[in-house]
């Protein structure tokens, strides 16, 4: 049992050594090709969309990490076996290496943007793990031979080999260490957009208000800082972009073929908003929802320079990976300040939020609007083309529903006794929030306070000062827009055109 346990552990970790190999060769050709990420990108399209809400809901954020964790536990289990197989038979523990590679090899070749290079990652893989295996196994094979003849001269002298044993592990351990360390280091480098420099804005926003965060303690920031915005798609890595190589490409349904070059668009006349995106994952009281003052060109703008045809009624968006968004054609040229940002809250547009460039049509959820690291826009029809979440049946047009969270106090929190506040967000892009109100324990709906407003297409800020007296309490809020429109009771999940219904916390006061 102990030697089965020794081989499995060289089998994990022979294997860790050729993914961080893999890991660093993919870092300097797309970080994508790395085998965990590119078997995991693959099980994320193929996982029904339930599952996948499921997933979210369950883990947030933690979906995508949680993810890679998993995909990675299931190959060093079949790793394991291959260092068991490979006490007997060198060439079957190596053959159950190089057959998880060649899924990851054909998992990243796959994708929908791969080339013959994104092979590579997986061949380093195969050699890199095969290599530190034999290592290990020939090294432990010496020191059992050493320790049986001396054992039968009675010399005590086998620790010497054994100590070969230790130091193969080690090396290979520390190996596998500076090469996954060097792999994120080099992928961190080429998606550092701060070097990109913002055009002068040529349509200002204005200045922007002071928000409530200063007076209610616990508030979300009127405006989202950069950090801390939401961020839910379906990549494992983040691209690579190129932004002298980088361009837009308008086509389809037009009169003539357009495509843009970074520096180009750029200095096209630009606009800066305020504008509230919101995540259809996002669960009523849910944490995907932001705030942000974004800068870029006018979506319209860059469609007039195609010239839309007539027959069009969906823009098929592209990424730099191959990822689609269908965007409705009506809605996003209706007027609405619909646009191709390349920064946010003042800086170059992060590339965990789509930089190079990204769409940002207020009032749609992004999985019909967002496109983040947009490379191609395709002027065509729902029925000739299905983007990615159209083929898995969410809905075509999905305008944000009014919402509203309740912040502070939190759900289940205890708080003292005394004068407090209840204070949280609300929004209803394209008409405002008129007006919020709260219910505690069911008696009347009280109108709340309301922060400064930003424009329609932003959140409000909202509080209600509360004498809290001892004892359990259930806190209920509601918002109204601006056309007096009352946020819907009706309870519906966010499949498949988002969530609704009035958010309740319990909360007990000491």
């Amino acid at each position: 049992m102990r030697q089965r346990l020794q081989y499995a552990f060289f089998g994990i970790l022979s294997a860790l050594v050729g993914i961080a190999a893999g890991h660093l060769v993919a870092a300097f050709l797309n970080p994508a090709s790395s085998p965990v990420l590119a078997i995991g990108s693959t099980v994320i399209d193929l996982t029904p969309t339930p599952v996948k809400e499921w997933a979210v809901a369950q883990f947030g954020t933690a979906d995508k990490p949680i993810l890679v964790g998993s995909v990675s536990a299931g190959a060093l289990l079949l790793a394991a076996v291959g260092g068991v197989l490979a006490r007997r038979r060198f060439a079957l523990g190596a053959l159950v290496i190089v057959a998880l590679v060649a899924l990851t090899g054909l998992a990243a070749v796959l994708r929908p943007t791969a080339g013959p290079l994104d092979a590579v990652p997986a061949l380093a893989t195969a050699l890199a793990g095969v290599v530190a295996l034999w290592w290990l196994t020939t090294a432990a094979a010496a020191s059992t031979q050493t320790s049986s003849a001396e054992y039968a001269e009675a010399e005590p002298e086998g620790t010497a080999s054994r100590r070969g044993v230790l130091i193969a592990a080690g090396a290979l351990a520390a190996a596998a260490a500076v090469m996954g360390g060097v792999g994120r280091w080099v992928t961190s480098l080429r998606t550092d957009p701060s070097e990109v420099a913002l055009p002068a804005t040529t349509d200002p926003a204005g200045s922007f208000p002071q928000g409530l965060e200063g007076k209610v303690d616990g508030i979300s920031p009127f405006q989202t800082p950069n950090a801390d915005f939401y961020r839910i798609d379906t990549r494992l890595s983040l691209p690579t972009v190129d932004i002298d190589s980088w361009t837009l490409t308008v086509d389809g349904d037009v009169d003539q073929q357009v495509t843009l070059t970074f520096d180009e668009l750029t200095q096209m006349d630009n606009i800066e908003r305020d504008i509230t995106l919101t995540c259809v994952s996002n669960d009523v009281g849910g944490p995907y929802v932001g705030g942000a003052r974004w800068l870029g060109v006018k979506l319209t703008d860059v469609l007039d320079r195609a010239g839309v045809g007539s027959d069009s009624d969906q823009i098929l968006c592209t990424d730099v990976d191959g990822m689609t968004i269908s965007v409705p054609l009506k809605v996003a040229t209706d007027g609405r300040d619909a646009m191709l940002a390349f920064g946010m809250n003042g800086e170059a547009l992060p590339v965990e939020h789509g930089f190079p460039v990204r769409m940002v049509v207020p009032g749609l959820y992004g999985f019909v609007s967002a496109c983040k690291w947009i490379t191609r826009m395709t002027l065509t029809t729902y029925d000739a083309q299905q983007a990615y979440w159209t083929e898995r049946d969410w809905a075509i047009d999905a305008p944000i529903k009014i919402s509203s969270r309740i912040d502070t106090p939190k759900s289940f929190a205890e708080i003292e006794a005394g004068d407090t506040f209840i204070g949280g967000v609300a929004w209803s892009q394209g008409e405002g929030v008129d007006k919020v109100e709260v219910k505690i324990d069911g008696g009347d709906w009280q109108e709340a306070k309301l922060g400064p407003s930003a424009g329609v297409d932003y959140w409000r800020q909202w509080y209600h000062p509360w004498k809290a007296e001892s004892g359990q309490h259930t806190l209920t809020v509601r918002a109204t827009n601006g056309q007096g429109e009352v946020q819907s009771p009706a309870k519906a999940m966010p499949f498949p055109n988002g969530s609704s219904g009035y958010q309740s916390i319990i909360t007990r006061v000491s």
